[in-house]
């Protein structure tokens, strides 16, 4: 069980990464460049604590899962991560736009790619996790 688990981490931390880069570094990029003034210019960027900030979070997503789900089956982990996606996405992206002056459409970018991080989170999570024999 905590091979499989530290597996989960570490494959939700990569996808999770590579969603984050596709979704700030490619399709929001000229977002941030329209609001540069509200962001650190990037050679002030701190890549490493972003990285560590998802890792810190595919851990504690895969530790509640274990912890507090009976049920390890491909749907409880997907239905998981879309309850995971809707509460982090809804406060970082609503929340943010409630206090800073950023463009509604990269609010809604960040609570529609938190939930497809959710949702890719709870998919690697149930295939690796399922309990063995049950579907």
């Amino acid at each position: 069980m905590i091979k499989r688990s530290l597996l989960a981490v570490l494959a939700i931390f990569v996808a999770w990464s590579a969603m984050d880069f596709l979704l700030h570094g490619v399709f929001l990029t000229s977002s941030y460049a329209a609001t540069a003034a509200l962001w650190r210019p990037m050679p002030e960027i701190k890549m490493g604590l972003i990285s560590f900030t998802i890792l810190v979070s595919a851990f504690v997503f895969v530790y509640i899962y274990y912890r507090f789900f009976a049920e390890k089956t491909l749907g409880a982990a997907v239905k998981w991560g879309v309850l995971f996606g809707v509460s982090s996405g809804f406060s970082m992206g609503i929340g943010t736009y409630a206090v800073m002056p950023v463009p509604e459409a990269m609010s809604m970018a960040w609570v529609f790619g938190t939930i497809a991080e959710g949702v890719v989170g709870g998919l690697l999570l149930g295939v690796i996790a399922r309990n063995r024999g049950v579907n």
